[in-house]
């Protein structure tokens, strides 16, 4: 079920996302009198799942989910139909417009998507407003990987500072490292502050690992729900118990008891318990995916909420959408190297980022960042995508010469391959992660 609902939220999501790309690209091809073929979500090779025709424009969804396109009369693109070429340029055709109109036409999808994006967090700010847990109100401090131990980290510790930067989220911790190429932490360890350096080698050991959570907030298990009929309801317990050990182990925290859980699946285990502030010890089978049916307390820590009104929301979407961008560009120069290549991934990774249950916050705010990398990605200066014609056309600007129909035709062909190249090795990264890790 929860693939189900990931897979359907990607898949509203891209589909948003890659009609009003394509919008872009219609509307300035309509406002410059350019006719425009087809307009389709998804691709559909050999056939189409629906279909009419509109004046010149035949509209339809295809039947492979890997984007979608508009067909402009007189453009040489991933289509590759070259026939309409050969006659003699007509006034309706992309190549018969002044040279400032077809780079509009060209950019139409990629600004609609940064506006689209802009739009998303002004929306999502005013509905949702911002909110987090602020480290300093953890009161029972942070748990973190392993990696983070090796370097002198204790559960318990709190990050205060990644470099200069104070830390407000958890989620700030690793970013900062990665990104911003941090060397030193501020730590709180009970009553004392100190500093700690962090290791050159750090963020690379982060990526090789594919670490995703570096630090979470520490809490106490107690039990909010039991699931009915399932291992934790038969093995009696209770709403409001606290789970403090387990085979004898001590489990004080969420984090140390799902640890345990994990590494006896498919085992029964004793569990401690804590209820009405009586010990008590029941014994209970752990499920093959580390898991006994409760659902645990989230609510120890009063969150920090910032509400924006309907106008406040404007510029703060915009500059989440513009440090969004910023990130983004950031992270690909990690892409970069044997450990972060191994990070990238395709349309698994991507629907992994939605979450298991349907949250509108949630997905509009990932459609947001995904209409950011979507235009960023199709502004690359890459034969096929947007960008590839976009260059093309600032190099005839410049020299006032047009390259040629069959040096576009190569250079589309081989930013075909590129990219297919390159999703084949995305998914592939994707399905051996599902498999082998």
């Amino acid at each position: 079920m929860d693939f189900v609902i990931k897979a359907g939220q990607l898949l509203l999501s891209l589909s948003i996302l890659v009609i009003l790309h394509e919008f872009g690209h219609f509307f300035f091809a309509k406002l410059f009198k350019t006719r425009v073929e087809k307009f389709y979500l998804f691709f559909d090779p050999w056939f189409s799942l629906f279909k009419f025709k509109k004046g010149d424009t035949e509209y339809g969804i295809g039947w492979l989910p890997l984007g979608g396109y508009v067909k402009i009369s007189g453009m040489i693109d991933e289509s590759m139909d070259k026939e309409a070429l050969k006659e003699e340029p007509k006034p309706y055709e992309f190549r018969s417009k002044p040279t400032y109109q077809r780079l509009l036409i060209m950019i139409g999808g990629v600004l609609v998507n940064f506006l689209l994006a802009f739009f998303i967090f002004w929306m999502v700010l005013y509905s949702y407003g911002e909110s987090y847990v602020n480290v300093e109100d953890a009161k029972y401090g942070l748990a973190y990987h392993p990696l983070a131990h090796e370097i002198g980290l204790n559960d318990g510790d709190v990050i205060t500072h990644v470099d200069t930067f104070k830390v407000k989220s958890v989620r700030d911790i690793p970013s900062h490292i990665l990104l911003e190429e941090a060397n030193h932490l501020t730590v709180k360890r009970a009553d004392s502050t100190f500093v700690l350096p962090i290791p050159e080698d750090f963020g690379k050991k982060l990526l090789d690992q594919e670490v995703k959570t570096l630090a979470q907030i520490r809490m106490p298990f107690v039990i909010t729900n039991v699931l009915k009929g399932d291992n934790a309801d038969l093995a009696g317990i209770k709403t409001g118990d606290r789970i403090v050990s387990i085979n004898g182990q001590e489990t004080p925290y969420f984090t140390e008891a799902t640890k345990l859980f994990a590494q006896n699946k498919d085992k029964r285990v004793d569990i401690g318990l804590i209820r009405n502030n009586t010990d008590t010890t029941v014994r209970c089978e752990i499920s093959d995916k580390g898991l006994i049916g409760v659902h645990a307390k989230v609510d120890f820590f009063e969150e920090t909420v910032t509400t924006y009104g309907f106008w406040e929301a404007l510029p703060a979407g915009v500059s989440k959408g513009i440090n969004t961008l910023v990130s983004y560009v950031k992270q690909l120069k990690l892409v970069f190297s044997k450990e972060g290549v191994k990070q990238i991934g395709g349309f698994g990774a991507i629907g992994g980022l939605f979450p298991p249950t349907w949250n509108w916050g949630a997905f509009w705010e990932l459609t947001g960042f995904l209409s950011i990398i979507l235009a960023f990605m199709n502004i690359l200066p890459i034969p096929a995508l947007d960008g590839g014609h976009v260059l093309f056309l600032m190099y005839e600007m410049v020299s006032g010469r047009k390259p040629s129909d069959k040096f576009l035709e190569y250079a589309t062909i081989a930013g075909m391959v590129l990219l297919f190249s390159l999703l084949i090795f995305a998914n592939g990264n994707d399905i051996f992660r599902a498999f082998f890790k």
